[in-house]
Order: structure tokens, then C-alpha cells, then sequence
């Protein structure tokens, strides 16, 4: 998993020649540390990245994608958005959601 900031996205996520999911969330979004752990799971078994950025720090990065809630998961491939999955969810749910199964 990598930490994603407004210095290293263009470089980590939008030039990236593999999809990436960004996981847009803050530190005191319950909902959010509950989803880290499957995201961690989902990393290791489908060899997406996952990149974590913390709204809190980077909000003109919120603001850029239109993200309203958290947790919200973005989905990059080829340097765009092509998924969205808002809210904490079980595993096979996001899996589904993301199209990776």
C-alpha cells in the first residue's frame, strides 16, 4: 500500500502503468479504518495497488475528483477514473463493485 500525497499522485496514480485504487480517507472516519484491512486483503490477492490519501492533508486532491463522502475508493486505470465505490462494504461486495472478480 502507498501513501499517496498532492506531491507523488500524477507520478503514482495518473502515470501508473497498472490500474490503481486511491482510498480517499481521513483519520477520524470510522468507516475508513474499517475498510483498511480489506483493502490490505484485496491488495494481496488481485496485485492491485492501493494507494491511501488522507483527505485531511490533501483536500485540493477531494475537491479535484468530487469526492463528497468517505470512505470513497476511486479505481485508475490508464490515468483516469473508470470506477467509484462510496462507503465501507464487506470484501466480496468491493470486489464485485471494483469488477475484479
Amino acid at each position: 500500500m502507498i501513501t499517496l500525497t498532492t506531491d507523488n499522485f500524477h507520478e503514482q496514480v495518473l502515470k501508473a502503468d497498472k490500474p490503481v485504487l486511491v482510498d480517499f480517507w481521513a483519520e477520524w472516519c470510522p468507516p475508513c479504518r474499517m475498510i483498511a484491512p480489506v483493502l490490505e486483503e484485496i491488495e494481496a490477492e488481485y496485485g492491485l495497488t492501493v494507494g491511501k490519501l488522507n483527505t485531511d492533508e490533501h483536500p485540493e486532491l477531494m475537491a479535484r475528483y468530487g469526492i463528497l463522502g468517505l470512505p470513497t475508493l476511486l479505481l485508475f486505470d490508464g490515468g483516469e477514473p473508470v470506477k467509484q465505490v462510496m462507503g465501507a462494504k464487506p470484501k466480496r461486495m468491493l470486489v464485485n463493485d471494483l469488477g475484479l472478480s
